[in-house]
């Protein structure tokens, strides 16, 4: 995406987790602990992936946006499917996203990556289009 930025990785974080699992540092009801709401998001706006769970291996995983900002006032932390986001992006100033892996079958959950979105930036890369009005109508002109 264009104006995705400031991306967190946490696959290191996931392989740790799932290495402590294997070797019976952590029980797996430690790590096995989505919410109910959580599992819901991973329904009804939830991405399937082609990725089975780390942990019961019976079901694939699904993967969850949750959006974060000021712009979005009572419907900030909301889950959104991944198609909406470039929307967002757009329409946004900025905003962060959180991907949540989750399996609906045993509750695996796991932040998988964070990172911003908005319109911020596109000043830098592209002028923002303002319209002119008056004698000069509907001429665009790019700011800097």
């Amino acid at each position: 995406m264009r104006t995705q930025r400031q991306v967190v990785d946490y696959s290191l974080q996931r392989r740790a987790v799932l290495r402590d699992v294997r070797n019976g540092r952590i029980s797996a009801l430690e790590v096995c602990d989505a919410s109910p709401y959580l599992k819901n998001a991973a329904t009804f706006h939830g991405e399937p992936t082609d990725e089975r769970c780390p942990i019961c291996r019976r079901d694939n995983l699904t993967l969850v946006n949750y959006v974060y900002g000021d712009e979005l006032k009572q419907s900030a932390g909301q889950a959104h499917k991944t198609a909406e986001l470039p929307l967002l992006a757009m329409t946004l100033r900025e905003c962060q996203v959180f991907v949540v892996e989750v399996c609906r079958s045993c509750s695996w959950n796991h932040l998988i990556e964070r990172y911003v979105l908005g319109r911020d930036t596109l000043g830098e890369d592209e002028p923002e289009m303002q319209w002119k009005t008056g004698s000069e109508s509907h001429v665009r002109e790019g700011r800097r």
